[in-house]
């Protein structure tokens, strides 16, 4: 295996929320980041919001990310206007020719399109490229025992994590573990991102497939696990 980047790896838009459940439908943005990482991991350009998301923020959603509904209030833009920013931040990225790296996509991906459906904000039929840091762990250390939270895989790839659940923080963490993946798998991965976009679709589903099997199997026979990806 080769240490040097493959080509796309060498800059990449990344994305992450903090919000305000786990229900992609129905919660709401609170925080979120766009940063543009350099080849050493390096950060040029970023850019953070903070939304007052326009309904109470549950408690259990303060104890992860810290942002109480009285925070959220006194110092967050609308959200209709931080939920537009947001979205022409990430096009942007992507028509300036840099890959979107959010670590578990679907969830951070399919809550922004609600989220701009819900405030009447433009957004494409198709968002691509995505790199999906988790869904590349899955793939390459498929049998690695031990939990896959962005916190455990950025443990396990040497990554530093400042604040974790800070949009940030995690944004920023998620496209060095990914560089830190690009670089150890370079001879196997795809040069071009469309075809890597495209193979993470059909790893996604593989993967889901597999998890659902496992846990019919496991836990509950009628467990469906939706391997959709990046927008579900």
């Amino acid at each position: 295996m080769t240490e040097t980047l493959p080509l796309w790896a060498a800059n990449l838009a990344v994305f992450d929320t903090e919000t305000t459940g786990i229900d992609t439908a129905h919660a709401r943005i609170v925080s979120a980041t766009i940063a543009l990482l350099g080849p050493g991991g390096e950060v040029s350009e970023r850019y953070d919001w903070l939304l007052d998301p326009g309904i109470e923020i549950p408690a259990g959603a303060v104890q992860v990310h810290g942002i109480s509904t009285e925070i959220a209030r006194a110092s967050g833009i609308e959200a209709a206007v931080g939920v537009r920013q947001i979205v022409e931040q990430l096009l942007e990225m992507i028509e300036r020719g840099f890959p979107v790296v959010a670590y578990n996509a679907p969830y951070d991906l399919t809550l922004l399109a609600a989220e701009a459906a819900r405030h009447g904000v433009p957004w494409p039929a198709e968002v691509s490229p995505v790199i999906d840091p988790l869904i590349l762990d899955k793939q390459f250390d498929r049998y690695r025992k031990g939990k896959r939270t962005l916190e455990a895989v950025a443990a396990h790839h040497g990554v530093h994590i400042g604040n974790a659940h800070d949009a940030g923080d995690d944004a920023i963490a998620a496209g060095r573990v990914l560089q830190r993946i690009a670089g150890k798998y370079a001879d196997v991965l795809p040069p071009e991102l469309e075809d890597l976009h495209r193979m993470q679709i059909d790893w996604a589903a593989t993967q889901a497939a597999s998890f659902q099997d496992y846990m019919r199997r496991a836990r509950d026979p009628s467990f469906i696990a939706d391997g959709r990806w990046p927008v579900r």
